[in-house]
């Protein structure tokens, strides 16, 4: 009986890690070229600060590192995420943290569109296995090396 439901959640398991990898969602080259990303944000940097400020925990203090963009990206649709477009911009950032020291970089991508940011992958508020995995990857597809 044991052995039952060890295999039972085991299966259990392989069936959500599925559903959370990114691939269901990848849209075709031509629902891409088709997409409105919006205007291309000049001011990128400030609306990222923006977004950022409250949810610091020493937004005064913080290092925010743009690395690259913004470029066109997408965001894959997941069970946690929807299919989003919009300029994708990727940052490091290195926040204190509630003993007052450095927690170190950590990657995030932001999406864009229309002024404001859409999606944020890599957030302190992230899944800390999924958000840091998202980012990573969209910093990489931006063009930063890791």
């Amino acid at each position: 009986m044991c052995r039952k439901i060890v295999f039972f959640l085991a299966i259990l398991g392989i069936g959500a890690t599925t559903a959370l990898l990114p691939g269901c969602g990848t849209p075709t080259w031509e629902e891409k070229d088709a997409v409105d990303y919006g205007p291309r944000p000049d001011n990128y940097e400030q609306i990222i600060r923006d977004y950022l400020r409250p949810k610091l925990v020493d937004p005064d203090s913080a290092i925010i590192e743009f690395r690259v963009g913004p470029k066109p990206l997408y965001q894959q649709k997941t069970v946690f995420r929807p299919l989003q477009y919009g300029w994708g911009v990727c940052v490091f950032v290195n926040d204190k943290n509630r003993s007052g020291a450095f927690d170190g970089f950590r990657p995030i991508v932001f999406y864009i569109n229309r002024g404001k940011v859409i999606a944020a992958n890599g957030e302190a508020s992230d899944d800390p296995t999924i958000g840091p995995r998202y980012a990573r990857a969209g910093c990489k597809e931006l063009g930063v090396i890791l």
